[in-house]
């Protein structure tokens, strides 16, 4: 097989195990879904290996095809940051760029500073908890995540960003809300409303309260903050949340909690091997100005 023809079936084949299907993969690929076929047929017979298990229409990678795609997702992840150099070279800085964050009270002032300089990119934001934003990074579906996990995969770059404190709050007829300042042992047997696991925000929580030797009951879980804050409003039991998000208004109040010195560090985190990609590149330096001011 020529490097030209092995390049295309490659590239169908990537496309295919992205897509689950050889229909969509075709669509995505400007390519006739027989012409998608014939390529990774060939591939299969010119080297000896089984790519997936066909299951109707669906398809499963097999063990070898796993390991195929990882190497398939780093060449054209590095094509596209190819061509994102030279069309920002061509463009002056006119692209898109795909972010992912935990919430939008860390990220926007990044962006913010950034559109200052870079004002052709287009940003997209989606927001989801720190595992899954990055398993989103490892599998090329964006571009730089916000977590608050601690990274250690060393396919990943993690830059830290901001330390911030976790606050505690409940609703204005809540038994504990009628106290000025609280200790942290008033916590122990108290209900809260609870963030879903994988958040980062629960597990800084919960390292800390069991550090104090503090047992809390979990009322119910939510899967945002808004969702959180609501089911505090409405008495269903105390929450936490980083100080940054943390939004006074009717039916809430702060509670002052002496020896609750719970903290998470934010991380912007992106593929290693894209972190000197421009669009990429340009945004991690906008936040380590930030960071230095």
């Amino acid at each position: 097989m020529s490097g030209t023809s092995l390049l295309a079936a490659l590239k169908a084949f990537d496309a295919t195990a992205r897509a689950g299907t050889i229909t969509t993969a075709a669509r995505q690929l400007g390519l006739r879904q027989p012409t998608v076929s014939a390529h990774i047929i060939r591939l299969e017979a010119e080297y000896g290996v089984e790519l997936f298990y066909r299951q109707g229409r669906r398809l499963e990678l097999t063990q070898f095809g796993a390991s195929l795609l990882e190497h398939t997702q780093r060449l054209f992840s590095a094509e596209h940051d190819a061509h994102a150099l030279l069309l920002a070279a061509k463009t002056n800085y006119s692209g898109s760029l795909n972010l992912h964050a935990i919430g939008p009270h860390n990220i926007t002032p990044i962006i913010k500073a950034y559109r200052e300089h870079y004002p052709g990119v287009h940003i997209s934001v989606t927001v989801g908890d720190s595992q899954s934003i990055t398993r989103r990074i490892l599998n090329y579906e964006g571009d730089i995540g916000l977590v608050l996990s601690e990274i250690s995969d060393p396919k990943i770059y993690c830059l830290p960003y901001r330390e911030q404190k976790l606050v505690i709050f409940a609703a204005t007829n809540h038994p504990l809300a009628r106290h000025k300042t609280l200790g942290i042992n008033d916590l122990n047997g108290q209900e809260f409303v609870m963030r879903e696991y994988g958040s980062g925000t629960r597990k800084a929580f919960e390292n800390a309260l069991n550090a104090a030797g503090i047992a809390v009951k979990t009322s119910i879980e939510m899967r945002s903050r808004e969702a959180v804050r609501e089911a505090v409003v409405q008495g269903l039991g105390l929450g936490v949340v980083a100080d940054t998000a943390y939004q006074p208004g009717p039916g809430l109040v702060r509670l002052d909690v002496n020896g609750f010195t719970a903290t998470t560090t934010t991380r912007l985190i992106c593929r290693a091997e894209r972190k000197n990609s421009p669009f990429i590149a340009n945004f991690l330096q906008t936040a380590q100005r930030l960071i230095g001011a």
